[in-house]
């Protein structure tokens, strides 16, 4: 019985110490997404941005950040790199990078989330963060054209009901406060 009690408290203890330490490590969150253009006919730009967030309570030191998803015999870089590094990330704070590739070859591709690398002050092991996935890319697919005015169309739809009961009682309100001007013109023919 009073072993049962100590391995009890014993593992209570290690899992109260587990949760005080873990709480005192940098938590990273890695948000990458990807945008499509096209450039010319048969190329098409591909912009890849890629966001870190500590959200721990310890600043993260000797930051990594690889993304080496794309192969080269189908993607070309414009600009950026696809790995940078910085310093230390603090609590809190947030650093995002941004590189350009251009690809010619037409197809699906199916990218993997980039990998982050990072140190604990006080321990000398590298932890490790992946971002988040990305859909896969329809690389030269044929889009229909963006439409110029979609936004307006939204908008109308979510708050033209609005609008138009505010400007009925808006109008409504401005007759009953604002002089009349047959009143105004009989007053001025009685003053002569």
């Amino acid at each position: 019985m009073e072993g049962s009690r100590l391995l009890c408290l014993l593992l209570a203890f290690s899992a109260l110490l587990c949760v005080v330490l873990a709480a005192e490590t940098p938590f990273m969150v890695v948000h990458k997404k990807v945008s499509l253009s096209k450039w010319k006919p048969d190329v098409e730009r591909v912009t890849v941005s890629i966001n870190l967030y500590n959200r721990g309570s310890t600043t993260a030191y000797d930051v990594s950040l690889i993304d080496d998803s794309w192969p080269s015999d189908t993607f070309s870089l414009v600009s950026g790199n696809t790995s940078f590094t910085w310093d230390k990330l603090d609590v809190g704070a947030s650093v995002s990078h941004t590189f350009v590739l251009e690809s010619k070859v037409k197809g699906l591709f199916y990218g993997r989330p980039a990998l982050v690398k990072y140190r604990v002050a006080a321990k000398s092991v590298l932890q490790e963060a992946h971002s988040t996935p990305i859909p896969p890319l329809d690389i030269l697919a044929e889009r229909a054209p963006e439409k110029k005015y979609e936004w307006a169309k939204k908008l109308a739809a979510k708050y033209g009901p609005v609008t138009s009961v505010l400007t009925i009682v808006g109008g409504f309100i401005y007759l009953l406060v604002s002089p009349s001007k047959p009143g105004n013109s009989k007053s001025s023919k009685k003053r002569r």
